[in-house]
């Protein structure tokens, strides 16, 4: 028998196995695990064995993303960044110190503001004009469905006053109806087609300048959850089947292909052709993105009764269903039907309905054939809807970082919810004892890729940085350990990869290593917690 190529021991060691959930020394040989237990494994050790003691440092199964786009992500770390403040006067410094240190290139772009900066949400063209008069400027938000433009933008894309907003968008006014340089959802498609394209080799930098910082974070896998054309972006579909073929792809990735909302059924055939050649190495294209709502700050998330007014009176919006629901039951039976897995963005209580309705439509028509559908974001569920997923099969996809009081919660979500449905939201605790299955992931670069970060979220309901000791909605905390396995056997479950997400002989030694046992931490330290090592398949992809 082989001796194994590394052993970790001196644990602890955290296996997500219900059976065994601690061990102290673990083997690995060439990419799997081999052994897990105590003392014992330590006998395996060979001439050639690397032994790496953790001397009291937390191993556990490598973190997993459910819901990211990491080459847009990592696109945007080389475009003009407005992350990390939340002050006007710092975006336009930084956005002024981004166009003068690249004077060549014709458009600026980027993004990553927060709409709790500006009045209502909606920053104006008159203030970018004040930094950049002369080139076009184009930045999106920082949750990716709105985009802020200059005069000169809005020029060169011929938006006026007599412009028609899109079916799917809305573009801000001013009182006499010219645009005021916010586009919201779709409308921001407007302006992006007109932006320079990317290019292939940059496309291909920003996923490479994405996995170093995901395998930081003890990312080992992921799920892209839009591969195609959308809202002006290209498509990163090429990123990775080059990477998958030069062999520079060292995470696992599996792809979510978009499904174009304007259009029908006809794009099905296309679909499964994109699978057949989307698919090498560490990476292949197995599910379908549909978007069947927006959000909740700019009122475009789909919800079961309207919206309020800034007075607490009922508008008359209800929010956007992109797809027909009932065009979308008979899409996700047919997807269904061709073994996808079907990627649902359902925010909204009505958008997280619809979704719904479609599972229920394919499993009445085929019974459960474990395509492993499931429901993204899911800020607010409807009580009634709850155990839906259990008996469904739906998987919970839940983004932990934004179940908490923050600005945008606070001053643009919950005054136009009401009580009674701001209450619905993020409710994590109680999918959990429905019965759910919950995956974790983190939308980047809509908000951090840190899943420390997210656990620390979702077993707090506070973000890590929070003085104020306000707790959101804490009867939806998690345990850690849940957390844990969402981020981890949750997510590997989304993404197909069923030798992931626990530590068991067998299994691929995908694994990260963290500076303390976050285990025994209170659970207000959780997000001090670091990584220091990880591995996929057994090769170190990340060290400090």
């Amino acid at each position: 028998m082989a001796k194994p190529d590394l052993i970790f021991t001196r644990g602890p060691i955290h296996t997500g196995d219900p059976a065994r959930t601690r061990a102290s020394s673990l083997a690995v040989t060439g990419e799997r695990i081999t052994a897990v237990g105590h003392d014992e494994v330590r006998e395996l050790i060979g001439p050639d064995t690397e032994v790496i003691d953790l001397q009291g440092k937390l191993l556990l199964p490598g973190f997993q993303d459910s819901h990211i786009h990491a080459v847009f992500g990592g696109m945007e770390l080389a475009e003009c960044d407005l992350t990390g403040t939340v002050g006007v006067e710092d975006y336009l410094t930084r956005i002024r110190s981004y166009a003068d240190a690249h004077p060549d290139r014709p458009w600026i772009t980027g993004g990553g503001w927060s709409m709790e900066s500006f009045d209502g949400g909606l920053p104006t063209r008159q203030l970018l004009d004040s930094v950049i008069p002369d080139r076009p400027v184009l930045l999106t938000n920082r949750d990716h469905h709105g985009a802020w433009a200059n005069t000169r933008a809005l020029e060169l894309a011929g938006l006026t006053r007599e412009s028609a907003d899109p079916v799917d968008g809305r573009i801000e006014r001013e009182p006499d109806g010219t645009p005021t340089g916010m586009l919201q959802e779709g409308a921001t498609a407007l302006v992006s087609r007109i932006v320079p394209p990317s290019t292939a080799a940059e496309r291909l930098a920003g996923l490479l300048r994405a996995q170093k910082l995901l395998h930081s974070l003890g990312i080992t896998a992921w799920q892209d959850a839009l591969l195609g054309v959308f809202g002006g972006k290209p498509d990163p579909s090429d990123a990775y089947l080059a990477a998958a073929r030069e062999g520079t792809l060292t995470a696992r990735v599996s792809g979510a292909l978009w499904w174009d909302r304007e259009r029908g059924a006809e794009q099905i055939p296309e679909l499964v052709s994109q699978r057949e050649q989307l698919s090498h190495g560490r990476f292949r294209a197995r599910a379908v993105k549909i978007m069947q709502d927006g959000i909740a700050e700019n009122f475009t998330a789909a919800m079961t009764t309207p919206y309020l007014d800034g007075c607490g009176c009922a508008t008359a919006n209800s929010g956007l269903s992109f797809v027909d629901p009932v065009a979308l039951r008979s899409y996700v039976t047919e997807l269904d039907a061709h073994d996808f897995q079907v990627h649902f963005h359902a925010l909204g209580d009505r958008g997280v309905r619809e979704a719904l309705d479609a599972v229920e439509a394919a499993v009445e028509a085929h019974g459960r054939r474990g395509n492993r559908h499931h429901l993204a974001h899911l800020q607010v569920v409807h009580p009634d809807d709850l155990d839906r997923f259990a008996r469904l099969g739906a998987i919970a996809n839940i983004q932990p970082l934004w179940a908490a009081h923050e600005p945008q919660m606070d001053e643009l979500t919950i005054p136009f919810l009401g009580p009674e449905r701001a209450s619905w939201q993020y409710p994590f605790g109680s999918l959990l004892r429905a019965g759910a299955t919950l995956a974790a992931g983190s939308d980047w670069p809509v908000s951090s890729p840190d899943p420390i970060a997210g656990i620390h979220v979702a077993v707090n309901r506070m973000e890590p940085e929070a003085t104020d000791g306000r707790v959101f909605l804490p009867e939806q905390r998690l345990d850690l350990a849940t957390a844990v396995a969402a981020y981890t056997a949750g997510s590997a479950h989304v993404n197909g990869l069923d030798d992931t997400g626990s530590l068991l002989p067998g299994h691929l030694a995908d694994l990260v290593v963290l500076d303390r046992d976050i285990f025994t931490l209170p659970p207000e330290e959780i997000a001090e917690a670091q990584v220091l090592r990880t591995y996929v398949g057994g090769a170190l992809v990340h060290s400090v």
